[in-house]
């Protein structure tokens, strides 16, 4: 799992081929699927809290989305040292 500045957490798993944005610490109360293999994980009052997608390496570059994460992980650690 890796957390960005902003407080987004971004997990893959490789066994299911998934990608999880969590957006919010909030738990979900619902979920809404906006496209076969994408889901809205919403609170009560439709604030979307996580966003899933799944068979995740046919829809996304998951290097990228990986990869840009991590270079703000990187720079967040250099300045606070």
């Amino acid at each position: 799992m890796i957390q960005s500045r902003i407080g987004m957490k971004i997990c893959y798993d490789k066994e299911t081929d998934s990608v999880y944005l969590q957006l919010f610490s909030k738990r979900p109360d619902g979920v809404v699927e906006i496209e076969e293999g994408v889901n809205l994980d919403t609170t009560k009052d439709d604030r979307i809290v996580g966003i899933e997608i799944l068979n995740a390496s046919k829809r996304i570059n998951l290097k990228s989305l990986l990869q840009l994460d991590l270079d703000e992980q990187l720079r967040a650690l250099r300045k606070a040292s």
